[in-house]
């Protein structure tokens, strides 16, 4: 059993820029790829990034060049560095954790799930 805790989401402005971070209970956490998904109200959860325990990563288009996520083995935490954030990205965030390879940002044979964290964006 691995848990995983996020932190970081909050109440930001448009133009604004939080990071999120999420911590695995074991450092078992290296073993495992993990990703970031959000959902908004009334809308399905849809998936964010992704990293490979190879360092890959994957961004959903709609947050490229706005966010970066990474992930600290030492730390056996995984970040969601968010910047230039705008109201749509309002939603509660969640890490999940699965063994092998994230396809296309789907939400598969997910192993672990945080509890999430709010992000909150006014215009």
């Amino acid at each position: 059993q691995m848990l995983l805790v996020e932190s970081g989401g909050g109440s930001v402005q448009a133009g604004g820029s939080l990071r999120l971070s999420c911590a695995a209970s074991r450092s078992t956490f290296r073993a495992y790829s993990m990703a970031w998904f959000r959902q908004a109200p009334g809308k399905e959860r849809e998936g964010v990034a992704t990293i490979e325990t190879d360092g890959d990563t994957t961004h959903a288009d709609f947050v490229k060049g706005r966010f970066t996520i990474s992930q600290d083995n030492a730390k056996n935490t995984l970040y969601l560095q968010m910047n230039s954030l705008k109201p749509e990205d309002s939603g509660m965030y969640y890490c999940a954790a699965r063994c092998g390879r994230w396809t296309l940002l789907r939400q598969e044979s997910v192993a672990y799930w945080g509890q999430g964290t709010r992000v909150t964006v006014s215009s």
